[in-house]
C-alpha cells in the first residue's frame, strides 16, 4: 500500500496512530511508512498462530470425532460441565498419540510439538494436559471479557453503538480461520435485496474477491469434525449469484484474499485436482435440534444446487443422531473459477482489473479502527466505481474515502439469542 494512498486517512486517524507514523515531520513519517508496514504485516501474520491455538481449543472442547463425552460450551461466564473436560482432554492425547493421517490430528499434533509440547511418554501427557488446562481457561476469560463488553455496548441501549462494538470485538485476539454457511444465506439475502433495489443488474457481476474465505476446522457453536477440512464461501458465492441471475454471461470469476498459508494452500489443491477431473466434495450439517428459521432451513436444502449436485454418503456415527448432512460435489469447472491468492488486505492489494463485488464477512471484527480503515481504503482500490463490499461489520467512513454505505440488512439464523448477521453493503463512488 502506497503511503501517498494511506496518507488522507492517517490524517483523519491521527488520535489512533502509533508513534512513529504520527511525530516527526511529514517527511519523517513518510519515510517511517514502508518500515511500519513490512512490522505490521508481520504482526498480523504472528496472529495466525494463535488462532491456531484458538482452533485446537475449540476443537477439543466441540469435537466429537476422537471422544464420545458431551461437548463442553464456553457460554461467555465460564464452561458448562467443567467434569468433562479431564475427559475430553484424555481422549484428545489418545487421537494425537495415534493421528494417521487424520488432517485435524496431524495438525493439532503438529502444532503443539511447536509450542514443545509431546504425547509419548506419561510425562509429556501430564505437561500437555496442564497446557491445554491452561489454554481453555485462557479461552474462557476471552470469552468472559467479550461478554462483558457486548453488555457495556447493550447499556447505552443504541443500537449503532453496539454494531460498532461487535464490529471490532475480536481485535487483540489470535486470527480464526473457523466459517459456517450461515452468513452465505445472510449473503444471499443481501444479493437478492441489492437486485430488488437495482443497484445490481441482471448478469452484470464478473469478477468478486472473498476475503478470508475460511476453513471449515471445528466450528465454535457445534464443532463438526467427521469430514475433512472445506472452505465454503467462495462456492456459496457463487451459487448465489447464479441462483439470483447476477452472473455475468461469461460466468463468474472469483479471487480469494487471504494471509494464511492453510487457506491459499488448500484451494491451490482443490484447483489441482479440479484440473484433473475431481469435484470438490462440501459436507453441510443441519442440527434438527437447534430453532432454525424456515428460509435458512430450505437455503441448507437448496445449497449448491447451481454449481454442483448432491450425494447421498452414508452418515458418520460422529455427526450424532439430531444431524442431517448433505453432501455436495462442486463440478471441477467451478471450482477452476476460483483463484486464491495470497494478501493481506489491511497493508496491501492488488493492482489487477478492478472487481464488481467484494465479500468480507467476520474478516473485519479481528481489527482496530486503523487497521480496518486501511483495508477499506486497499477494498476501494480493488473496486470498480459503483462496485460493492459486503460485510457483516460496521466500518467507519471518513470523509476522504469514496466509499460509503448503501444500505443493510438483519438476518436471523435461529431463535436464539444473537444468532443473526447485519450486512452492509458500501458502494464505491465516483472518484
Amino acid at each position: 500500500m502506497p503511503y501517498a494512498a494511506a496518507r488522507p486517512l492517517l490524517l483523519s486517524l491521527s488520535e489512533v496512530l502509533p508513534t512513529e507514523l504520527n511525530t516527526g515531520t511529514a517527511s519523517q513519517r513518510e519515510a517511517a511508512w514502508p518500515g511500519w508496514l513490512t512490522q505490521h504485516d508481520r504482526e498480523i501474520r504472528e496472529r495466525l498462530e494463535r488462532g491456531d491455538d484458538d482452533t485446537i481449543v475449540n476443537w477439543l472442547l466441540f469435537g466429537t470425532s476422537f471422544t464420545r463425552q458431551p461437548r463442553v460450551l464456553l457460554d461467555g461466564t465460564g464452561a458448562s460441565g467443567p467434569e468433562v473436560v479431564p475427559g475430553r482432554i484424555r481422549d484428545f492425547l489418545d487421537a494425537l498419540a495415534s493421528p494417521g493421517t487424520d488432517e485435524r490430528r496431524v495438525f493439532a499434533r503438529a502444532t503443539l510439538q511447536r509450542h514443545g509440547h509431546g504425547v509419548d511418554t506419561p510425562a509429556d501427557r501430564d505437561r500437555m494436559t496442564q497446557y491445554l488446562q491452561s489454554e481453555i481457561a485462557r479461552v474462557g476469560r476471552e470469552q468472559r471479557q467479550f461478554a462483558q463488553e457486548l453488555a457495556a455496548a447493550r447499556t447505552l441501549q443504541d443500537a449503532t453503538a453496539e454494531f460498532a462494538t461487535r464490529s471490532r470485538l475480536f481485535r487483540d485476539r489470535g486470527l480464526s480461520l473457523d466459517t459456517t454457511i450461515q452468513p452465505g444465506f445472510a449473503v444471499e439475502r443481501a444479493l437478492d435485496r441489492l437486485r430488488g433495489d437495482k443497484l445490481l443488474a441482471p448478469r452484470s457481476v464478473r469478477r468478486v474477491a472473498v476475503i478470508g474465505p475460511g476453513l471449515d476446522f471445528a466450528d465454535k457453536t457445534t464443532g463438526y469434525d467427521f469430514y475433512p477440512q472445506q472452505t465454503v464461501q467462495p462456492f456459496a458465492l457463487i451459487d448465489s449469484l447464479i441462483r439470483l441471475g447476477l452472473d455475468h454471461p461469461g460466468g463468474v470469476q472469483l479471487t480469494t484474499l487471504d494471509v494464511s498459508p492453510r487457506i491459499n494452500d488448500h484451494l491451490a489443491r482443490a484447483r489441482k485436482q479440479a484440473a484433473s477431473g475431481s469435484p470438490y466434495l462440501i459436507r453441510i450439517p443441519l442440527d434438527l435440534a437447534l430453532s432454525w428459521k424456515p428460509d435458512v432451513v430450505e437455503y441448507w436444502k437448496r445449497f449448491g444446487d447451481r454449481v454442483g449436485s448432491e450425494t447421498r454418503d452414508a452418515k458418520p456415527a460422529a455427526a450424532g443422531r439430531t444431524v442431517d448432512v448433505r453432501t455436495i460435489r462442486v463440478r471441477p469447472q467451478e471450482v477452476l473459477r476460483v483463484t486464491p491468492e495470497a494478501l493481506n488486505v489491511v497493508v496491501a492489494r492488488l493492482e489487477d482489473a478492478p472487481f464488481d463485488l467484494v465479500l468480507a464477512t467476520n474478516v473485519f471484527v479481528y481489527y482496530d479502527v486503523l487497521d480496518q480503515c486501511l483495508a477499506l481504503t486497499n477494498v476501494e482500490a480493488m473496486l470498480r466505481p459503483g462496485g460493492f463490499l459486503l460485510s457483516n461489520n460496521a466500518l467507519l467512513e471518513l470523509p476522504a474515502s469514496h466509499m460509503r454505505s448503501a444500505g443493510y440488512l438483519t438476518v436471523q439464523y435461529s431463535d436464539r439469542e444473537d444468532d443473526g448477521d447485519h450486512i452492509v453493503w458500501y458502494r464505491r463512488l465516483p472518484d
